[in-house]
């Protein structure tokens, strides 16, 4: 089972009179590379959401976005709490009359109650910490769901991912196959032409036979692709292998192994129908470094 690095997901709730929405998004990235766009009077919790992303999410330029607004324009509350000042200022009023003074100046009054201490903030005092903290935890509730449906959508595109990796590592087993069977006549072809350079040279039937086989099997020695053969094989297998894992940069150092290998055939083989079966087999190999760029 594998996971693609790119990946999307949202959530959004309604918590008390807030709208809330959340958006994650990751890309391919070699690093951890966090950006979280909160509202203001979040950011002391940055650091809470960064490691959560970070432990969810492993690896990949990702991206929180946090917003929320008012749900409702129209019945938005008063910012000031106007029945505890009406309160203040009857009893004010009251307390003025109970000590006699004749001429009550109610504007002077009414700004009285504002000034007096904690008008404005003593019921919201109250509030702050239990309020704050639950709604935090609503708010963090939202965050991890549009990350697990971010996870989600990053599992779905790594089975995508998965499949194709199997039908690129097949079609490098196919050219292998190929590869063995032109090996096969490709010494023979080799031995003939030698043979034929020699007799184009002028040179009669009659050379040093003895001569000629060693010259033959030190180019056989030197055109000998076996050990390329048996190490490619086992590489594709132990890709699969690994693909089972998950693991991205195993992937993607196997990729160069098996890389190298091809190459090497290519550059030993002296044969042209092989050079023409390890230009497909490299076609195949970029794709598969492509995708190993984005898997996690």
């Amino acid at each position: 089972m594998i996971y693609s690095m790119t990946g999307f997901g949202k959530a959004q709730k309604e918590i008390q009179d807030l709208q809330i929405k959340v958006e994650v998004k990751s890309l391919n990235s070699k690093f951890t590379d966090l950006f979280c766009r909160l509202p203001k009077s979040l950011s002391a919790r940055e650091i809470e959401v960064r490691n959560y992303l970070t432990q969810q999410l492993e690896r990949g330029k990702i991206e929180l976005s946090l917003t929320m607004q008012k749900a409702t324009e129209t019945s938005s509350p008063s910012l000031l709490p106007e029945k505890q000042i009406e309160e203040l200022f009857s009893e004010l009023k009251r307390v003025a009359k109970q000590v006699g003074v004749e001429s009550v100046n109610e504007t002077a009054l009414y700004l009285h109650a504002l000034s007096m201490p904690n008008t404005i903030q003593a019921e919201q005092s109250q509030e702050t910490e239990e309020e704050v903290e639950a709604l935090w935890q609503s708010i963090f509730e939202i965050i991890q769901e549009a990350t697990q449906e971010c996870k989600s959508f990053r599992l779905r595109e790594g089975n995508v991912v998965e499949e194709k990796f199997k039908e690129y590592i097949a079609s490098i087993k196919n050219g292998l196959d190929a590869v063995k069977e032109q090996d096969l006549i490709r010494m023979p072809n080799i031995r003939e032409r030698m043979k034929k350079s020699l007799l184009d040279l002028g040179l009669n039937e009659d050379f040093d036979q003895n001569r000629f086989e060693q010259e033959v099997v030190y180019y056989i020695e030197k055109f000998d692709i076996s050990e390329e053969k048996v190490r490619l094989a086992t590489h594709l297998e132990y890709f699969l292998e690994v693909l089972k894992e998950g693991n991205g940069k195993k992937l993607n150092f196997m990729a160069q192994e098996i890389g190298r290998e091809i190459n090497t055939i290519g550059s030993k083989a002296n044969d042209s129908q092989i050079q023409r079966i390890v230009v497909n087999m490299k076609d195949e190999l970029e794709k598969i470094k492509e995708q190993t760029a984005n898997v996690l």
